[in-house]
């Protein structure tokens, strides 16, 4: 079985392919990412229509280079005519206009790309419908509904929060189950409770039961926000992470809060860390400029980081303990963050820790093609596919 997987939920464009054998063994055949990094740089953040222009320009170049990567990329052996499954009297251009009516642009590029290829050898499309930015998330749904129209394959939607638990399975065939997932990211921060393996779309309904998620801003967010007050730039989780390790032998004589960490519940809160981050830091600028050198924006940075490490893993572990979790599951960009994950492996001898690579961390195709294969059995009508920004995993 051959997936093509599609994710535009934030700011990567990602599109990769992915072959599951008969015994459910995973072959990644592409994994091609499109990074708006640079320009989230330039301007300080993720800006959703900015996002969706270029998510608009990056789509199909993604999709051929990862056609191209998995060898599958093909000129056609028939015409155009003989790909194309509409009524006759209807044009390739207007049947296609009529499905990309909101991606108009995206248009103009696809039908040169369909009279110049043949379809792909492909069985499944997956693609993420939710959470997510949603004029992000349009642009991916569209071109997915696309692509199964005009090739004629069955398209499943799935759930991004879902996807980053489940891409664990790439190397973790085993997972021993209550599992308790930690997915942290710049735009979620929640506990899952995972209570068994989604063997497809009927059992995995009710597989997943939410414990606890942030009031407020995401830990991935507070990073973002906290470098910004440092002048540190834009993303800000792997700045501070870089600095932090440079800060080693120098921590900060400020003890910052660590909001909600006694509270007893699984939910978080981290504005009230960014907001005592931001008046430190004015107090420290007022008292001495000179002091705002590189050497305080290295412990600062280690301060910040440790804080958000120790709300994460007090909350996580808490919830492994009380719910009798085998295994702690680690998901999203900030699971990429090198201390927290190595900090969590101090409870190895408690749970099984789990986490996947660095690059899988952060958004992209392979997990919405791995997520994509456990509800191969939830194909869904193209025309009934719709983006939900605040799409809930259970």
């Amino acid at each position: 079985m051959k997936i093509l997987a599609i994710e535009t939920s934030c700011d990567d464009t990602g599109i990769a392919i992915l072959e599951v054998s008969k015994t459910g063994d995973f072959a990644v055949k592409a994994n091609v990412i499109a990074s708006q990094v640079k320009i989230g740089k330039k301007y300080g953040g993720v800006y959703p229509m900015m996002a969706k222009r270029e998510h608009q320009k990056n789509i199909l170049p993604a999709l051929i280079s990862a056609l191209e990567k998995a060898r599958m990329l093909k000129k056609p052996d028939k015409s155009p005519k003989e790909h194309f499954d509409g009524p006759a009297t209807i044009s390739l251009e207007a049947s296609l206009g009529a499905v990309l009516e909101r991606e108009p642009e995206l248009l103009k590029k696809i039908i040169p790309f369909f009279k110049k290829y043949e379809k792909p050898d492909v069985d499944l499309i997956s693609v993420t419908n939710g959470p997510g930015l949603e004029p992000c998330l349009w642009v991916g749904i569209n071109f997915a509904k696309c692509l199964s129209y005009f090739w004629n394959i069955p398209i499943v939607p799935v759930n991004h929060t879902e996807s980053h638990i489940l891409v664990n399975t790439l190397e973790n065939k085993n997972i021993k189950f209550p599992a308790i997932a930690l997915v942290v990211s710049g735009g979620h921060t929640q506990i899952i409770l995972v209570k068994g393996k989604p063997h497809f779309a009927k059992a995995s309904r009710g597989a997943y039961k939410i414990l606890g998620e942030t009031r407020d801003d995401a830990a991935g967010e507070c990073f973002d926000k906290c470098a910004k007050i440092l002048g540190l730039g834009y993303p800000g989780g792997p700045i501070i992470s870089k600095l932090a390790v440079k800060s080693v032998g120098c921590r900060t004589s400020h003890r910052l809060p660590r909001p909600m960490m006694g509270s007893g519940d699984y939910d978080f809160s981290f504005s009230g860390l960014k907001t005592a981050v931001l008046y430190q830091v004015k107090k420290d600028k007022n008292n001495s400029m000179e002091l705002f050198n590189k050497e305080y924006k290295m412990k600062m940075a280690a301060e910040i980081q440790q804080a958000i490490i120790d709300v994460l893993i007090k909350k996580t572990i808490k919830a492994g303990t009380d719910y009798k979790a085998k295994t702690i599951i680690l998901g999203g960009g900030v699971s990429a963050n090198q201390e927290l994950r190595k900090q969590f492996l101090e409870f190895s001898n408690e749970f099984k820790i789990i986490f996947p690579k660095p690059e899988l961390s952060t958004d992209n195709g392979l997990m919405i093609a791995i997520a994509g294969f456990y509800h191969k059995n939830k194909i869904t009508n193209w025309k009934k596919i719709s983006a939900n920004g605040n799409l809930r995993i259970n």
